[in-house]
């Protein structure tokens, strides 16, 4: 009983660290392009760190949540934004797209057009098997991210790790 309440206490505190490391890279990129990609397996603690990020951040957060049916993430993202630009976007549900593969394909030949268009941080959340198909289908995209910013570990290594020895 006692473990497991410091486990949770643990992974608490492991969110928290995250969150504010993700509030800071916002701040810091605020104005400017940049790609952050946010890493999470649960839903539920993704809901945590989306609340969490309120008390450590002032900054207009627009959230983009994807459809199962979305061809193309720049396209999406410049009809929904238009020419109003948050301080931040924010974009969820890569994990429900259909052609995935063709998106993150898409997206990496667009990637120039993502620093000329957009002057904020975007932030990607990503699950693990997502963050695998970046780095193999999309390493360019995948290296403008400065880090990957985890708010769960996977069990014994890193995804990184995993996908390069693989």
């Amino acid at each position: 009983m006692i473990s497991s309440f410091n486990n949770s206490q643990d992974g608490m505190g492991t969110t928290v660290a995250a969150t504010k490391r993700l509030a800071r890279a916002m701040m810091v990129s605020a104005g400017a392009f940049s790609l952050i990609l946010a890493s999470c397996n649960s839903a539920n603690r993704q809901q945590q760190v989306l609340n969490l990020l309120t008390e450590f951040s002032s900054a207009h957060i627009q959230e983009i949540v994807l459809p199962p049916g979305t061809e193309t993430l720049y396209t999406t993202i410049s009809t929904t934004v238009g020419f109003e630009q948050p301080d931040v976007l924010m974009v969820r549900g890569l994990e429900s797209v259909i052609d995935i593969n063709e998106l993150i394909i898409s997206t990496n030949l667009m990637r120039d057009e993502f620093r000329k268009q957009f002057h904020c941080p975007l932030v990607l959340w990503v699950n693990d098997e997502i963050l695998r198909k970046l780095i193999w289908l999309a390493p360019d995209l995948k290296d403008w991210a400065a880090s990957t910013i985890r708010f769960d570990m996977p069990n014994n290594q890193s995804v990184e790790q995993q996908a390069l020895s693989a």
